[in-house]
């Protein structure tokens, strides 16, 4: 834990590096690179200010609160590209994220955990409805690319309105998912909290503090806004400098969202499921893989559709037929390996080679048409 503080602690250097970059007219990969490393200490605090506004708010409000920023890094970043007219970057980035959880970290999580105890168990009916609700999620995500290929004529405009009636349903489905989690089953979501001692229960929120009984709320709603603002300010710099820089470092805008933009955004997120994975909580680790995955497809996407509505930068769930088709795989393989409850190094490999597998793809996938 000590060793990914110094970590964070030093990445923050890159804040101020990262805009004297861009008021120095640095070049793009620079600014690109400095502002990718700035957003990843910036999104662990506010995960971390979340966590301890969410104790003091208590379990309901709390919980929503939690549910609403688990992925605001991600969100925030997308909003920008939408602004930017980025359209095909910001799908890459939501179908990134899912792949990303799915197959990266809940893979090193089960491999690492895996090589310390030789096999973990967690639990099957949590992970069972999240696999129903990500089913659901691809469906939804499907549906609209599935009636622009096979309908001959319509125009963008249907489809923009189909994307918005499948918006409201997959927010009311993660309504009802809180609902179940929240409220009327709360049980199964408590069971590896409740066995946490403080120390553990520190080290999941990335705060670093054994010191859990009194939360200073104006602090920590400070470092939320604060955060949430440079988080802003450095996806700007990120998404103004992507295009020139992704072509210069020889990467297509595919690939850049797919796999570059969800690591920035969730490196912090991704580094808590590993590190409880290694102490034996792979209740807590599959929970943060699976329940984000899920937070993106009925929260995130949908919000981004809407979104984009409201902004005038039309936005629908028409995606790349290959993107999909990786979402697709990564829930299918996902969902085998987590229905039974056990987890083992070998599977958390299968798991990693089916990333990179579908990394080498993306790479290799021709650039994109019309970005911009």
């Amino acid at each position: 834990m000590l060793n990914l503080k110094n970590v964070l602690s030093v990445l923050l250097l890159f804040v101020p590096v990262s805009i004297a970059g861009h008021f120095l007219g640095w070049s793009e990969p620079i600014v690109f690179i400095t502002s990718a490393l700035a957003i990843i200490p910036l999104a662990a605090w506010m995960g971390t200010a979340t966590e301890e506004i969410a104790v003091e708010m208590g379990p309901a409000l709390g919980g929503l609160l939690n549910a609403t920023f688990g992925n605001a890094t991600e969100l925030i970043i997308a909003l920008v590209a939408l602004n930017a007219g980025l359209m095909d970057v910001v799908k890459a980035s939501i179908t990134g994220s899912i792949i990303g959880n799915l197959l990266l970290v809940m893979g090193f999580s089960m491999l690492l955990g895996g090589l310390r105890y030789k096999e973990q168990t967690f639990q099957p009916i949590v992970a069972r409805v999240n696999a129903s609700s990500l089913n659901l999620a691809v469906i939804a995500m499907l549906l609209p690319t599935a009636v622009d290929y096979t309908s001959t004529g319509i125009d963008d405009s249907a489809i923009q309105k189909l994307s918005i009636a499948v918006s409201i349903v997959l927010i009311c489905v993660y309504g009802l998912t809180l609902l179940f989690s929240m409220k009327t089953h709360t049980y199964l979501y408590e069971v590896s909290l409740a066995d946490m001692d403080p120390e553990e229960l520190a080290l999941a929120n990335l705060a670093g503090d054994d010191d859990h009984g009194k939360v200073n709320l104006p602090l920590w709603i400070s470092v939320l806004l604060g955060c949430t603002l440079l988080v802003a300010v450095e996806s700007e710099f990120l998404v103004s400098t992507l295009e020139v820089a992704t072509k210069q470092l020889g990467l297509t805008a595919l690939f850049t969202g797919v796999i570059l933009v969800p690591i920035i955004g969730n490196a912090a997120e991704h580094a808590t499921a590993v590190t409880v994975a290694m102490k034996d909580k792979m209740d807590l680790s599959v929970s943060v893989a699976l329940g984000s995955s899920l937070q993106i497809a009925l929260f995130v996407a949908p919000v981004l559709v809407l979104a984009g509505y409201i902004m005038g930068k039309p936005m629908d769930l028409n995606f790349n037929p290959f993107e999909l088709v990786a979402v697709a795989v990564s829930v299918l393989i996902a969902n085998s390996i987590s229905s039974d409850g056990r987890s083992n190094w070998l599977e958390g490999s299968l798991l990693l080679a089916a990333y990179v597998v579908l990394g080498f793809a993306f790479y290799f996938h021709p650039v994109i048409e019309g970005i911009g």
